[in-house]
């Protein structure tokens, strides 16, 4: 009779791995065929239009075939390379040591578990992927005659190849999920194949992975719980006006419009790190715009649209209540952008009332706009409008999957090794549970803001775009400005945000933070993270003006804080009702624009 017990290295004798495998096979095959019949049942199953990758790969291998020698060149240095490291293996097969050919960059955690290293087969295995990534990537990037469009379409989808075929994506060369398959019998592969399946339904034939525990928060109970009113509402948005945590407050109100991507919780995450508590507690009055979650009834709202019923229905409404005529706004993202459209619109009108104007993250100019500048040329932009045209908006999932493509090993490969391959369920995590909310975007609203700003950068140029019968010019808007970036945003590069400021003619302040367009705006003094530089050098070259810049440890919002405290106008007794008799209160914040989200996940 076989021996079934594990042997002293921990592994499974072949009987009983047999046995493992045979029940995942069994139980994987009816999950898959369950699975199918309701789906099928439903109608979610369907295809999605392929990416056009094709055109600019054939453009660059006739390019590349075009410099045999380079590309021979390239070739010949890998196979040294390649030798170098079989010669290495060997001996380290044999017992003897021997420094890597290659190794990982520093902050790769892909290839943290301690048998990448230990293990010489693993190590093998690591390195040799590692060479061949870096030897792809240097094909593809030193490849001349490129257009830079098309250089740079290549270049990113080859690293997404490269992230897509790392080792510790699959079962057998991933030590870790090996190691865990034997442990569980083979459990963690068929909870896996459950997660996998969820995740498809859910995302209604698409894989839409979980990141985190969607069960374990609840808008209004541990996330968004800022005490406040809803005061106003239409079609488009609902206005929160939140409960003043001081006996004093500054005079003039602050409105906050946020991207309409996501839900404005990011401002609003926890006691912890929510801004708005923070600014509550320096004595500001804040309200904060919500974004309605659109269908196919709000198709036809267009951008104009979102400012007439966005910050300017707002800013009346916030100036009636608080008995203010002046006010300050602030714009995270797209929210920004539309701030400065409206504050140009506003300044076409002799409006002055808006005294300070505070943009994160935030492009004005678009000339870089990043890896996004691979999803909007003009043939992924009518592929999005014919999507679009289907159903009249968006789907958020959509937009959601593009940004998680530009930190594909971060926010994909992880939580798909985590979730599918170990079996495991994700951690729970506010900020990943805000990122999986994302919103619907109407169609004609999407289409004119990818055409207009992001494709023919129309913004920056003096009358470019026409909203509500008025030529939009930034060169008008003569608000003091402050403009916050982050110095590794994939999303806003602060390449593209340092060029905000020359277009605006009042004074403006410039501030880099460290970390991404997330976490290192919502940055609470409390952690002592990041820190950021600040300079009063006008230029738009980066070096440049980090050369000129002063580093400050600690929490951008310190700075922030000591700017706002100047404008914010004289300090008042503050309101003990919220709301007005014009706008009464409708129902407690956060209010249930906020709760509609697009993947209806319970």
């Amino acid at each position: 009779m076989a021996n079934n017990k594990p042997t002293e290295h921990g592994a499974l004798e072949t009987s009983e791995l047999s046995e493992a495998l045979s029940e995942i096979a069994t139980t994987s095959q009816k999950l898959v065929n369950d699975f199918l019949t309701k789906e099928q049942t439903e109608h979610h199953l369907s295809v999605e239009d392929a990416l056009a990758m094709s055109k600019p790969f054939q453009e660059w291998a006739a390019r590349a075939m075009a410099d045999p020698v380079r590309l021979w060149q390239s070739q010949m240095a890998f196979w040294q390379d390649y030798a170098t490291l079989m010669q290495n293996s060997a001996l380290r097969f044999w017992g003897f040591q021997s420094d890597p050919v290659v190794s990982p960059p520093k902050g790769d955690r892909r290839f943290k578990s301690e048998h990448w290293e230990d293990n010489p087969l693993f190590d093998f295995i690591k390195q040799s992927y590692l060479l061949s990534a870096d030897y792809l990537h240097r094909t593809v990037k030193e490849t001349e005659g490129l257009d830079d469009r098309t250089a740079q379409k290549v270049d990113f989808y080859t690293r997404a190849f490269i992230d897509a075929m790392s080792p510790t994506n699959f079962v057998a060369t991933n030590p870790e999920v090996l190691e865990k398959t034997l442990e569980t019998r083979g459990q963690n592969l068929i909870k896996g194949l459950k997660n996998m399946l969820e995740d498809l339904s859910r995302g209604g034939g698409k894989l839409n992975i979980r990141m985190t525990d969607l069960d374990a928060f609840e808008v209004g109970e541990n996330v968004a719980t800022t005490p406040g009113k809803v005061v106003y509402q239409n079609d488009l948005i609902q206005l929160i006006q939140y409960q003043p945590q001081t006996e004093k407050v500054y005079k003039r109100p602050m409105l906050l419009t946020p991207a309409w991507i996501n839900k404005y919780y990011i401002m609003d995450l926890s006691p912890k790190n929510s801004m708005v508590k923070w600014l509550l507690e320096q004595g500001h009055q804040v309200f904060m715009i919500s974004w309605k979650n659109p269908t196919e009834k709000e198709a036809d709202k267009t951008f104009e649209d979102y400012m007439l019923e966005g910050p300017l229905a707002a800013m009346d409404v916030v100036n009636e209540i608080t008995g203010s005529r002046e006010l300050s706004c602030v714009g995270y993202c797209l929210g920004g952008t539309l701030l400065a459209c409206t504050l140009a619109y506003l300044a076409a009108k002799g409006d002055d009332r808006v005294k300070a104007a505070t943009f994160l993250t935030c492009m004005l100019d678009f000339e870089y706009p990043g890896e996004l500048e691979v999803f909007i040329d003009e043939e992924q932009i009518q592929m999005l409008e014919r999507k679009m045209g289907a159903k009249g908006y968006l789907e958020g999932q959509q937009m959601a999957t593009t940004f998680n493509m530009l930190r594909a090993n971060d926010l994909i490969w992880s939580f798909f090794v985590n979730n599918y391959l170990k079996g495991d369920e994700p951690f729970p995590f506010d900020l990943l549970y805000w990122n999986s909310d994302a919103t619907n975007m109407p169609a004609k609203m999407h289409s004119f803001y990818l055409r207009n700003m992001y494709q023919k950068n129309l913004l920056k140029e003096p009358g470019g775009i026409t909203l509500a019968g008025e030529p939009i010019d930034l060169s008008q808007i003569k608000v003091p400005a402050y403009f916050m970036s982050a110095k590794e945003d994939h999303i806003a590069p602060w390449k593209s945000t340092l060029r905000g400021p020359r277009l605006l003619s009042g004074p403006t302040k410039y501030v880099l933070g460290g970390s991404g367009h997330i976490a290192g705006v919502i940055n609470p003094p409390s952690r002592n993270k990041y820190g950021y530089w600040t300079s009063t050098k006008k230029t738009v070259d980066q070096d440049e003006w980090l050369e000129s810049a002063k580093h400050f440890e600690g929490s951008w919002w310190n700075d922030w804080g000591k700017w706002l405290a100047h404008k914010g106008g004289a300090k008042v007794e503050a309101p003990q009702q919220l709301g007005s008799a014009q706008y009464p209160p409708i129902e407690d914040a956060p209010g249930s624009y906020v709760k509609e989200r697009h993947d209806n996940p319970k």
